[in-house]
């Protein structure tokens, strides 16, 4: 039994109740429903945690998941467990960012989902000029696509989310915070890159390399064919890929095409690499994610004030700075 182990059964022995910790680690694994990379999320061994889900089951006589082979599946007890033990998590951490700005921002943690072109090419500068102006507060940042970050936010696994695509989740406090030009791209050698005016049929004859289901670039470029009263089902998809960078570069790589942020192909664009297709796409919006119900720390109300003060300078997004 290694030391940590030994640490958490003395701990339900001598307190005769679960821990923070234990709670942690299981929603880790029923998250993932992997008990090796649940530790590698946690920086602990498989033995470490698997020892904690056996305390928790052992103690209260209830199987949280099912030994399948090698492998496990959460139980229908688990599934109901998961949902109590998200909200305590949630509850406790806000409980600990109370407590932690008390000292005026000395200290503490920003929590921030963000979906891959905004975490990538867009927030970076932000985060940059935080960690500047407060050196004390701890940034974590975690890349998903649009749909997880909502459920962080409404989980309560995010302070702030910041997503390209539309969500439907109306518990959601959701506000447009900046906008982006969605473009069509081809590689240099492409028959679009003759810049002759492409018309509906044309797209529906191209191949496609796109996003995954679920990522605001993939949701903008539906709603942009729809608005256009092109079926987004008859396009010619033959790679679906998941980040905006393996896009690219499969791209640049064939006679393909593929629609993303104007920030991603940028200087890609610039150096001749691909060429921009002659087919006029909306701009869309980033926006903001908040749980209205929680309490909205002095951190995440700082990155916000930033973040629109600078876009009114920009002349992009000139919203009103709510500190409330």
């Amino acid at each position: 039994m290694s030391i940590l182990q030994y640490r958490i059964y003395r701990s339900i022995e001598l307190n005769n109740q679960m821990t923070l910790e234990q709670l942690r680690i299981f929603v880790e694994v029923a998250e993932r429903q992997h008990l090796t990379q649940a530790a590698a999320v946690l920086a602990l061994t498989p033995s470490a945690v698997s020892a904690s889900i056996k305390v928790l089951e052992e103690r209260y006589g209830t199987a949280l998941f099912n030994r399948v082979g090698r492998g496990i599946e959460i139980s229908e007890a688990g599934r109901i467990f998961l949902i109590e033990a998200r909200r305590t998590i949630a509850s406790a951490r806000a409980a600990e960012l109370t407590l932690a700005e008390l000292g005026g921002m000395k200290r503490g943690t920003l929590t921030i989902h963000a979906s891959q072109t905004i975490a990538s090419y867009w927030l970076p500068e932000y985060l940059v000029q935080f960690r500047q102006a407060h050196p004390a507060i701890a940034l974590s940042v975690t890349i998903d696509n649009t749909h997880n970050v909502a459920q962080a936010v409404l989980q309560g696994g995010a302070d702030l989310g910041f997503v390209e695509g539309v969500i439907d989740e109306p518990t959601l406090s959701v506000d447009a915070i900046a906008s982006d030009q969605i473009v069509a791209v081809v590689a240099a050698h492409h028959p679009w890159a003759s810049g002759r005016r492409l018309l509906h049929a044309d797209l529906l004859e191209a191949q496609w390399i796109l996003r995954e289901k679920g990522s605001g670039t993939r949701s903008a470029l539906e709603c942009a064919l729809q608005a256009m009263h092109v079926d987004f089902d008859a396009l010619d998809i033959a790679l679906t890929l998941p980040s905006n960078e393996a896009v690219r570069s499969a791209v640049m790589a064939g006679k393909f095409a593929t629609a993303m942020s104007e920030l991603v192909v940028a200087s890609h664009l610039r150096a001749g690499l691909l060429a921009k297709a002659n087919i006029d796409l909306p701009e869309r919006a980033f926006y903001m994610l908040r749980h209205p119900e929680r309490y909205k720390t002095k951190a995440s109300l700082a990155l916000e004030a930033m973040i629109r003060l600078s876009q009114i300078a920009r002349d992009e997004t000139p919203a009103k700075i709510n500190l409330k």
